[in-house]
């Protein structure tokens, strides 16, 4: 059932190996990698009490001594002082330049632990063991790591390649429903962009991920990968083609920013409805037929996912707001917001031809449609 994805970047190639039971055979895939049997994991909280122990067997059953740091979990731990906290405990272990540091987590433990390896004695090697689903298709794979700002997400980082990537399917067991289908936001976002057979196989096997299938979720996570891979190769530092990776997420970070990067929206679940929101732009723009915005959020809604801004919880800005949040967006160039919009189902591009009065329409009508306070 195991699957590998080679992402063969000329000098900085790897592997990500897809399937169960990874952590408990983790030490004998980061033996080859490491010149003294001693890693250094970090992780969140909430991580360690399902998993550390686990990773500490399966180092230990290849002879590798391992020491952790577990952070607080959630979105905020993606800033200035648990990223300090991280590089100041690597220094206090002595890592060293040819030692390997571990990232066990979803997309925040893995962008952080990324950043400090980024940084730490001018680049150290790491492994990411991404234990969400989201982690596993989307952050852990091609290098962009960093923390969030005040001003906005991801503003603060660098890219910098996993030397493995270890993604445990059995692990995804452990999620909640609602962490499941966050992370299934990006899987559906391949579809998507590049690849109206897969999102064709997902409307069939959407629900069998959900409920657990194996062998679809290896699946699902390998072609997932593997596109994300091929993206990456062709345009690893996102100046062409990997910002159709960004897919919804123009309007998702907007509405992180408008949430305070809290619990009431997951990444996923704004990544979801950003998808949306890019179909209906879409749309409206005469781009696309109205029956593939429609099909999108038939299918969102058939997984039970957030397709609406109805669907966050508590108040949001005006439309206006939210427009002039989306403009702090990092893929602005030259004051001019970029937006990855489709012409149908597989077929995603990159523009800044779009008129703001038209995406101001589209956050008005989204607007309205939310029960009045």
């Amino acid at each position: 059932m195991e699957r590998i994805v080679h992402v063969p970047l000329e000098g900085r190639a790897y592997d990500v190996v897809i399937g169960p039971g990874l952590l408990q055979h983790a030490g004998q895939r980061i033996r080859p990698f490491v010149t003294r049997p001693r890693v250094a994991v970090i992780t969140d909280e909430t991580v360690a009490g399902l998993h550390l122990d686990a990773l500490r067997a399966g180092l230990a059953d290849a002879g590798i001594e391992m020491v952790s740091l577990a952070l607080p979990a959630g979105e905020s731990t993606k800033s200035w002082p648990q990223f300090s906290r991280a590089v100041e405990w690597l220094l206090e272990q002595k890592v060293e330049r040819n030692d390997v540091v571990i990232a066990l987590g979803g997309g925040v433990i893995g962008d952080l632990v990324g950043f400090a390896a980024s940084v730490l004695r001018r680049g150290v090697r790491f492994v990411q063991i991404p234990t969400s689903l989201l982690a596993q298709v989307d952050s852990s794979v091609g290098g962009k790591t960093g923390i969030n700002a005040p001003q906005g997400k991801n503003l603060i980082g660098a890219f910098h390649q996993p030397t493995l990537v270890l993604a445990d399917t059995a692990v995804l067991g452990t999620l909640s429903a609602r962490d499941f289908l966050a992370g299934y936001g990006e899987v559906v976002k391949y579809g998507m962009l590049g690849d109206a057979d897969f999102f064709s196989w997902l409307e069939e096997k959407g629900p069998d991920l959900a409920s657990g299938d194996m062998q679809a979720r290896v699946e699902a996570v390998a072609r997932s990968v593997q596109m994300k891979a091929d993206i990456v190769v062709e345009d690893e530092t996102e100046l062409g083609n990997r910002a159709l990776l960004n897919l919804g997420h123009t309007f998702c970070h907007a509405l992180e920013a408008a949430t305070g990067y809290s619990n009431r929206l997951m990444h996923g679940e704004g990544v979801a409805i950003g998808c949306a929101l890019a179909f209906e732009l879409s749309s409206r723009l005469g781009l696309c037929s109205q029956e593939d915005p429609s099909r999108v959020r038939a299918h969102l809604k058939a997984m039970g996912m957030k397709t609406d801004l109805s669907d966050i919880d508590g108040s949001l800005p005006d439309a206006e707001t939210l427009l002039e949040l989306m403009s702090q967006d990092k893929k602005v160039v030259d004051g001019q917001l970029r937006f990855v919009l489709a012409r149908s189902i597989g077929e995603a591009f990159v523009t800044a031809d779009v008129p703001q009065e038209v995406v101001l329409s589209v956050l008005q009508d989204a607007l309205a449609d939310r029960p009045q306070a």
